[in-house]
């Protein structure tokens, strides 16, 4: 969007995932609490929804979207159906490809860059391929065709295989979530096998000794087993072959292990950590250039005073999109911005058809297990990560910074 007659200063979000889409429903709470119409916000992103990702572990993928038309239209948010390309940082623009495939523009005063994050697939043979992933609905419904493609094959042990390789959360999730999902369409009496390729030397090894003891009593009620200090040689169309010699026959290889900030990211002359997410101040600016604010899982941003930094979870983009659309239209309306900060960290991990399990704090303190916890990560996934109704109090009571989270 060009700068109109009317000359509004424009913030510009990239993106409408989490934090883009709470970035733009706090910088629109700002400027009305502030009594000020200066302020144009606009979203530039594909489409006008919010894709649910941290459900794509689940079945029944292509309903996990939710349409932000009516919201963004409440709230007088500007939308941009377009995928960026080129973000100009002294000319404060970003070049973006429109619907019709055109190359356009768009100026800014302010750029919440909240692109998000990708899966990051190292250089293995065969990875590329014949590896599947559940980081995008594209990618997480091209594995749910497979997995419904194979009910109408015969019943071979390669068949009947799923290899997860990354025991992190998204590959525990999606282990555990399997043998349920591979029963429905192979049938109860089938001998099915879900195996977890890992580096690590313990399941679930980067987590507290509580959890890893959860994470391992679910996988062994649910059969799963664990290749423990395995590395990857290669991928092929039947399997999978490891560093130490071992074929695994698999027509269905999930890779999981690792994300990497989007590479618009690259764009920005700035300092960024290992995952190309860019270092921000307390208010989320880019100190090399002001003027941007990152969000979400492209910003490496500091949670508390003791160390804590932002994970790449829906839970800290939420917050950090808050944080970065109130402090853009603050700095436009010569208010004082909010350091971001969010000292609780809960984690909710999904085990299938065992339950879930809830803790809290950073040294992950087990409070819940099974159907309990199951509760809470029904509760969390199918409600509070939702969009808020397209009213406008109810919105804005959401997208204040400092109100409580989690």
């Amino acid at each position: 969007m060009k700068k109109g007659s009317n000359m509004k200063k424009h913030i510009l979000i990239l993106g409408s995932g989490f934090s883009g889409m709470w970035a733009a429903v706090s910088a629109a709470r700002l400027a009305e609490q502030s009594g000020s119409d200066t302020l144009q916000i606009t979203v530039l992103s594909p489409k006008p929804e919010l894709r649910v990702r941290p459900r794509f572990y689940e079945e029944n993928v292509s309903g996990f979207v939710a349409p932000l038309d009516a919201l963004f239209a409440e709230l007088d948010i500007a939308f941009l159906q377009g995928k960026a390309e080129r973000i100009d940082t002294k000319e404060k623009i970003v070049w973006y490809r429109d619907e019709k495939g055109h190359a356009t523009f768009a100026n800014y005063d302010r750029l919440i860059l909240a692109t998000g994050s990708q899966v990051k697939r190292p250089a293995i043979a065969g990875l590329d391929t014949y590896a599947f992933d559940v980081d995008q609905l594209e990618s997480a419904q091209k594995l749910e065709k497979h997995l419904d493609a194979l009910a109408l094959q015969p019943s071979t042990p390669g068949r009947n295989t799923v290899i997860v390789c990354g025991g992190g959360f998204t590959g525990i999730e999606l282990a555990t979530e399997l043998p349920a999902r591979l029963r429905a369409r192979f049938g109860e009496n089938t001998q099915t096998k879900v195996i977890v390729v890992d580096r690590g030397d313990q399941i679930g090894g980067r987590y507290s000794e509580a959890l890893r003891n959860v994470i391992e009593d679910a996988s062994h009620a649910l059969g799963i087993e664990w290749r423990l200090n395995s590395e990857i040689e290669a991928v092929d169309k039947s399997g999978m072959t490891l560093k130490n010699g071992e074929r695994i026959e698999s027509e269905t290889v999930v890779w999981t292990a690792g994300v990497e900030a989007h590479p618009l990211t690259n764009d920005i002359c700035s300092e960024r950590d290992m995952q190309g997410r860019l270092r921000v101040n307390d208010n989320l600016q880019l100190p090399t250039h002001p003027h941007v604010y990152a969000t979400g899982d492209t910003a490496h941003a500091k949670t508390d005073d003791k160390g804590n930094t932002a994970l790449m979870t829906c839970q800290h983009a939420i917050q950090l999109g808050k944080f970065a659309g109130h402090n853009a239209a603050a700095s436009l309306l010569n208010i004082e911005p909010y350091a971001y900060r969010q000292v609780n960290y809960v984690t909710c991990l999904d085990l299938g058809a065992w339950g879930a399990v809830y803790t809290e704090g950073w040294e992950q303190e087990v409070k819940s297990v099974r159907e309990e916890a199951k509760k809470i990560k029904i509760a969390i996934t199918n409600e509070l990560i939702y969009p808020p109704a397209a009213d406008r109090k109810v919105a804005f009571a959401a997208a204040d910074p400092l109100a409580k989270f989690v």
